[in-house]
């Protein structure tokens, strides 16, 4: 565990991080006592907590390879979070070698694991911003050197918006995105509901207020497709996160909505 480890410039252990909690509900070792504190608080309140993480990190590797299937060969992964299986460079190179991918998060765990990951790997590269910034992430010359924003883009914002406040204006900040990319790039998202469990989505946020570094914003079926203004939804739109083209043979949920996210990806058509 990172208990045993150095803490590195800019941590706070004693506060729970969006990034350390997510890495372990996925069985990371990159995460301090507070952040397993949090994660059995959450657990608490919803059992499926762990299941969910599972699902949504299934829905990124769906997502790549959906794009690098449609010719995508360049991502930006926004609030990417700490490194663990399935890693976006992973997936799309394993799909299209050569793809490049450029990872944004201001979690100085993630950066640095991140850094370390991609180590000797010229088509990856991690970037220390906050993606509540979109110019300046648009603008870093790590970034300008790996993506050519005269071709097709995959920005990817995978459980990172509902950490985005109303008064930070998600939805201008998504629209800032899309208009610094070409026709022809896409969006995968996925985004905490509270649509049909409000009550556990309030639960959560309340949790997340007082123990995180950030706080979290569930929102309805219809604000999170008003973030994909100026994409057209691929098939099957905007689902719960298991639903959303799953692989063959997949087992799905009797009750989706347990899984508490939508999820989709949508092509920038002009």
């Amino acid at each position: 565990m990172a208990d045993r480890q150095a803490v590195p410039d800019g941590v706070d252990p004693y506060k729970a991080s969006v990034a350390r909690i997510y890495d372990a509900m996925l069985g990371g070792e990159h995460n301090y006592a507070i952040d397993r504190e949090a994660l059995a608080a959450f657990t608490a309140i919803d059992p499926q907590v762990r299941a969910l993480a599972r699902a949504n990190r299934a829905f990124l590797g769906r997502a790549v390879r959906f794009l690098a299937a449609a010719g995508v060969r360049q991502f930006l992964d926004l609030g990417s979070g700490i490194p663990t299986q399935g890693n976006v460079h992973e997936v799309a190179q394993a799909v299209a070698p050569g793809s490049r991918v450029v990872y944004v998060d201001n979690d100085p765990v993630a950066v640095a694991h991140s850094t370390a990951l991609l180590e000797g790997n010229p088509d990856a590269a991690v970037v220390s911003a906050d993606i509540r910034k979109p110019a300046d992430v648009l603008s870093s010359p790590r970034v300008r050197k790996l993506i050519d924003f005269d071709r097709p883009v995959g920005v990817l914002m995978i459980t990172i918006l509902h950490f985005v406040t109303p008064d930070e204006d998600p939805a201008g900040l998504v629209a800032a995105y899309r208009d610094g990319l070409p026709t022809g790039s896409w969006l995968a998202m996925s985004h905490a509901t509270d649509q049909d469990r409000p009550d556990t989505a309030a639960a959560v946020g309340q949790l997340y207020r007082s123990r995180a570094t950030s706080p979290v914003t569930a929102r309805s079926h219809e604000e999170i497709a008003g973030f994909f203004t100026g994409f057209e939804l691929a098939d099957p739109g905007l689902v719960y996160v298991p639903l959303w083209r799953p692989d063959p043979g997949e087992e799905l949920p009797a009750k989706p909505s347990e899984f508490w996210v939508y999820a989709g990806v949508g092509r920038k058509a002009r």
